[in-house]
């Protein structure tokens, strides 16, 4: 990339990295590079960026799309980046392609601060929230077209993972249900200030052309929660909620456990028990 950025420090001197919000600021620029490139259109109006911190990475989005809103709890962040950070790009940061939130993405009316187009998610998301904040992106997937950023690897693979893993689980087949999985590379903790205790892991996620599903969506959400709940037992005991017919609990699914079934079989499973539902109420 030929245009050169200023080098954001990150360090004590300007925001103090906080424990309880679980932050660990990224001082590595050739990886926040490689983030901010992981959205594969550049065509979005409007990117949303969770969890900025000193904006090591926002600087490579701004510029790059029409309208880059950061959102983050964190005061000094906001402090930093509507001073120090907006007077280091300045040549870059008009009023229009860059605005600070200070705001909780998990609380956020999203579609009221942002309106009801569509819209990329990217991040180097705090870790103790992360799986949180996927859930209420998958929430919005109708106006989210790609969603990426950074994870504790753990969680980047268990969103990433598919039937048969011994991680595949809740994430993996709602994620995967309306979106196309990529894990795509680990950062190791020295890239971090302070560096936290486990290596970490960028993934991305693509919506599919074609992204409703062939069941009742809500309905599929409970299966797939309910069966993973209790993953040790086969489905036939751990979906007992539902209130299964004799004949159906005798279908060959149900001896399964929930981590050998695909997003489609779970999609089918889901048909399975509406009509068992209509058929014997």
């Amino acid at each position: 990339m030929s245009k050169k950025y200023h080098k954001t420090e990150v360090s004590g001197e300007n925001v103090r990295a906080k424990k309880h919000l679980g932050q660990h600021f990224l001082k590595d620029l050739a990886i926040a590079q490689n983030i901010a490139d992981t959205l594969t259109e550049k065509s979005y109006e409007t990117v949303l960026e969770i969890g900025p911190g000193m904006g090591v990475l926002t600087q490579f989005l701004i510029g790059k799309y029409k309208r880059v809103i950061a959102v983050d709890v964190d005061r000094e962040s906001i402090a930093y980046l509507n001073t120090t950070f907006k007077e280091t790009h300045e040549a870059e940061i008009t009023s229009e392609n860059f605005e600070v939130k200070e705001a909780d993405f998990l609380k956020m009316d999203v579609l009221t601060e942002l309106g009801d187009g569509q819209f990329a998610i990217i991040g180097n998301y705090p870790y103790n929230i992360s799986s949180q904040i996927v859930f209420k992106m998958l929430e919005l997937r109708n106006f989210v077209p790609e969603f990426s950023g950074m994870f504790q690897k753990e969680v980047a693979q268990r969103i990433c993972a598919g039937p048969g893993s011994k991680v595949y689980g809740i994430l993996s087949v709602l994620s995967q249900a309306y979106y196309e999985a990529e894990y795509l590379f680990t950062v190791q903790p020295g890239a971090f200030n302070p560096p936290p205790k486990v290596e970490s892991g960028v993934l991305r996620l693509k919506r599919k052309a074609n992204f409703s599903l062939d069941c009742d969506e809500k309905q599929f959400k409970d299966v797939v929660k309910t069966a993973f709940n209790q993953r040790r037992k086969t489905l036939r005991n751990s979906l007992k909620k539902f209130d299964l017919s004799v004949e159906l609990k005798e279908d060959a699914i149900f001896a399964q456990r929930p981590e050998q079934l695909s997003v489609s079989e779970f999609v089918s499973l889901t048909q399975k028990i509406e009509a068992d539902a209509i058929s014997t109420h």
